[in-house]
């Protein structure tokens, strides 16, 4: 299934009750689980600046970041950081897994299936590029 961003205003205090409105809401309409994930334009700012890895791994290879619902717990962060390899390194941090990949996709043969059944939970994947993109155009100035 494809997946894509949604930019919208709420005064929603309670994220989490609004991602579980949303997912139901989804399931009705498409007949499928749709798992959902929100972050505040703060927090999109927030991940977009964050630097998990040297200054020159960020910028010489491609770096994806991980978003949960839900943090994870210590077995399932020993469990993950298990899948690293030369070209593949993980970092968590938050509701977040930084993913650097040395070897652009299709130059690697790890995929994001072994981090579905490693992990156990949803989870969506997006680029450091367009998470830059959206911070800069949603909460410019931070980012």
């Amino acid at each position: 299934m494809a997946t894509g961003n949604v930019v919208f205003e709420t005064t929603a205090q309670n994220t989490r009750m609004l991602e579980r409105r949303i997912e139901n809401k989804l399931r009705e309409s498409l007949g499928i689980e749709v798992p959902t994930f929100i972050r505040s334009d703060a927090q999109v700012a927030e991940i977009a600046d964050y630097l998990p890895f040297q200054a020159s791994e960020n910028d010489a290879a491609e770096l994806n970041i991980i978003f949960l619902a839900d943090e994870l717990d210590e077995q399932q962060v020993q469990k993950l950081m298990a899948l690293e390899t030369g070209a593949d390194e993980f970092h968590v941090h938050g509701r977040e897994i930084y993913w650097l990949r040395r070897r652009k996709p299709g130059g690697s043969a790890f995929s994001s299936v072994p981090l579905e059944k490693t992990i156990g939970l949803p989870f969506t994947i997006r680029g450091s590029r367009t998470v830059k993109k959206l911070a800069e155009k949603y909460h410019p100035g931070k980012s």
